[in-house]
């Protein structure tokens, strides 16, 4: 038996040692922006990096961002407004990486009561929108750069189309995702009035922990994201066809090909989210929906914790 002995003994030498997994929990739903996730997920990018990942879903990113402030998740993906807020209130995170920017928000318009051709048309409107969140922040830009003023209705985000639909109100500024519901809707009877000047930004932000202590699994996590992200700048098709089918086919190809005609996909981290945030966590003062100090671009920048997307791709930050 001492040959076979000498034998295996060789055999374990040259083996690969497997290290097990490190788990996460990553607030993350499927949806039509962040196809670096689900290019991750099909082509194994995460078990590559050595990382076993609770995905769970969250109806708001609200609700994720306040899950991993409170310990439940440790990488959360949301829209940016929430990270404001959470610097507002003295919360501790990190904002790691912005995936994506959507550049197609809008006013929409039941054309019945009139056109909408400019920002100033909306004088005198009534207008639905979620108050306290990001398109109100649009909203609320919108008017007070064309110096007008219109009637605010606040209203759930699934009560806004059936409200501009009925004739409620004149005009909505929902989120993106009841923008197709709205056109179907209206029908004939659909106008938009597009601003520029706004972009949601489509974030993660990471808990202490990751950013300090599980900082090798967090570098882990983003040099999966950074070769996905490669991947769906290389063929995007095929990143269409895996963000469909994570979706359950609810939004097609041809369908995610007219939508990312707005979205500016691609990983970064730079001063113009920084200063985003420091914009709308001033307009949340103004609006008395938070009670506390404004935020500094320098107090807001050391929210940022960049070190894991600077090692997978370091062309993607560009911070101070």
């Amino acid at each position: 038996m001492k040959p076979m002995r000498t034998l295996l003994a060789a055999a374990a030498i040259c083996m690969p040692f497997q290290l097990a997994a490190e788990s996460l929990v990553f607030a993350w739903t499927p949806n039509p922006q962040t196809p670096q996730v689900d290019i991750a997920i099909k082509n194994g990018y995460f078990e590559e990096a050595g990382l076993d990942i609770e995905f769970v879903a969250f109806r708001t990113g609200r609700e994720g961002f306040e899950a991993m402030l409170g310990g439940q998740v440790d990488i959360t993906f949301m829209a940016e407004f929430p990270a404001a807020v959470g610097a507002l209130t003295g919360q501790e995170f990190g904002v790691i990486a912005d995936l994506a920017r959507f550049t197609g928000s809008r006013v929409i318009v039941n054309t019945t009561g009139g056109e909408v051709a400019v920002p100033a048309d909306l004088a005198g409107k009534k207008i639905g929108t979620t108050i306290g969140t990001n398109v109100n922040f649009y909203l609320d830009k919108i008017l007070s750069g064309a110096g007008v003023d219109a009637e605010i209705v606040s209203a759930a985000p699934p009560d806004l189309v059936p409200a501009v639909s009925r004739g409620d109100v004149n005009a909505i500024v929902p989120f993106p995702s009841f923008y197709t519901a709205a056109k179907t809707t209206l029908g004939d009877d659909y106008g938009e009035l597009r601003v520029p000047g706004y972009q949601v930004h489509y974030i993660l932000s990471a808990s202490p922990e990751m950013i300090n202590e599980r900082a090798e699994v967090l570098d882990a996590f983003m040099s999966a994201l950074a070769k996905a992200d490669a991947d769906v700048a290389a063929d995007p098709a095929a990143a269409m066809m895996a963000v469909s089918e994570s979706m359950s086919g609810a939004m097609s190809s041809d369908d995610l090909a007219t939508m990312w005609q707005d979205v500016d996909i691609g990983l970064k981290l730079d001063t113009d989210l920084a200063q985003l945030l420091v914009d709308e966590a001033a307009w949340i003062l103004e609006q008395g929906v938070v009670k506390g100090e404004a935020v500094s671009l320098d107090a807001m920048l050391d929210k940022f914790a960049p070190d894991a997307l600077s090692k997978a791709n370091p062309d993607a930050v560009d911070l101070p």
